[in-house]
């Protein structure tokens, strides 16, 4: 999604070219600064452990593109070393993003991150929003979550902390739609960047490469 654009019809970065198309082009070359990502001028703070790489995937449930993108992405994680660490973080680009945000830490509270892949059928599989308290209360409680207990973990300074740093951190990352990437806390990149989703992939298992060489 760019983050000029709100409509999740129309909002991912370059629609369905965005995902799905080879990156043979770019397996040719080394990736380029300022054309197939961005380094940062200052560098973001990280919380991956000391010797750890961190990824930070940027992401709004009701983007489609993030939706086709998250299978990608799960089957990229299972290839990495130990030494990479990947963090999920919600984007709110505008105030009606932040309920989702506040779902995801919510469940990450609970450890409940693995109803992460239901929330995305809901939107996109079931066509239900769930871009209100009511609706979200209304889905865990569906799917085995105690709706007290969430409720109250939703509504908590904790939670609304987390929306708020995630919304920080993208704002240090200087996300222009999403999903997008964040490698080290030192570079960016993105479907505009890379081409594409899977070139962006491609480009993130250089940039770890790099980080790997600077520790």
């Amino acid at each position: 999604m760019n983050r000029r654009d709100f409509s999740a019809g129309t909002a991912c970065l370059l629609g369905a070219a965005a995902l799905g198309m080879p990156a043979l082009a770019l397996a040719q070359r080394l990736p380029q600064d300022g054309k197939d990502y961005r380094k940062l001028d200052k560098q973001v703070a990280v919380e991956a452990p000391a010797g750890k790489i961190e990824v930070v995937e940027f992401f709004w449930y009701s983007c489609p593109h993030c939706n086709a993108f998250e299978p990608k992405l799960v089957s990229w994680i299972a290839k990495q070393g130990p030494d990479v660490v990947v963090r999920r973080v919600p984007v709110a680009f505008r105030d009606d993003f932040v309920p989702q945000q506040r779902l995801f830490y919510a469940l990450e509270a609970m450890n409940k991150l693995d109803l992460h892949d239901k929330v995305f059928e809901a939107i996109h599989g079931q066509r239900n929003p769930l871009n209100r308290e009511d609706s979200i209360l209304a889905f865990v409680e569906k799917n085995g979550v105690d709706r007290a207990k969430f409720k109250d973990l939703y509504n908590s300074f904790g939670v609304s902390t987390k929306a708020r740093r995630a919304t920080q951190l993208q704002d240090a990352y200087q996300v222009a739609g999403v999903p997008a990437l964040g490698v080290a806390g030192r570079y960016y990149v993105d479907a505009e960047l890379a081409g594409n989703m899977d070139k962006a992939l491609v480009v993130t298992d250089y940039l770890v490469a790099e980080a790997r060489k600077a520790r």
